[in-house]
C-alpha cells in the first residue's frame, strides 16, 4: 500500500464531510427562504412578529451559509479552487450582462414578463453549474 494512501483518504473523507455541511446550510437556507417567501400568507395570516422572526432565520441561515462556503473553498486543492473560483466568476459576468439590462427593458415595458429576484437565482445556479461542470470536464 502506497503511504500516501491513507493522507489521500483523510483529505476526500474530510472534504466530503465540509461539503455535506456545505450542502446541509444551502438546504437550511433554503427552508428558511421558502418559510420567509410562503410562511405570512399559508401558516401565520401575515403576522408581522412571525415575518421578522423568518427573516430572522433566513439571515441567520445565509451567515452559516457564507461560513462554510468559506470553509469549504478553504478546503479545495489549487486545481478544485481554480475552477470552482473561474465558475463564480463567469456567474458573476453573466448575471451583470443579463440582469440589469432585462430589468431596464421591464421597467420601460418593453418585454412583458416580470422581472423578479428568483430569475436572477436560476440564471446564477444554471451559469455556476454548466459552468463548473466545463471547468471540470476541462481539467481530467
Amino acid at each position: 500500500m502506497n503511504p500516501s494512501q491513507p493522507r489521500k483518504r483523510a483529505c476526500q473523507s474530510r472534504l466530503l464531510n465540509i461539503t455535506f455541511q456545505l450542502f446541509s446550510w444551502v438546504g437550511a437556507w433554503l427552508a428558511t427562504c421558502a418559510l420567509m417567501s410562503f410562511g405570512p400568507r399559508f401558516l401565520w395570516n401575515s403576522a408581522t412578529a412571525f415575518t421578522l422572526l423568518a427573516v430572522g432565520l433566513n439571515f441567520c441561515a445565509g451567515v452559516g451559509l457564507i461560513v462554510a462556503h468559506k470553509r469549504y473553498l478553504a478546503n479545495l486543492d489549487e486545481l478544485q479552487r481554480k475552477v470552482y473560483l473561474h465558475a463564480l466568476g463567469i456567474t458573476v459576468g453573466v448575471v451583470l450582462i443579463v440582469s440589469l439590462p432585462y430589468a431596464v427593458l421591464d421597467r420601460f415595458d418593453i418585454v412583458h414578463l416580470k422581472a423578479e429576484v428568483s430569475d436572477v437565482l436560476i440564471l446564477m445556479t444554471v451559469t455556476f453549474l454548466a459552468s463548473l461542470l466545463n471547468g471540470l470536464r476541462r481539467y481530467r
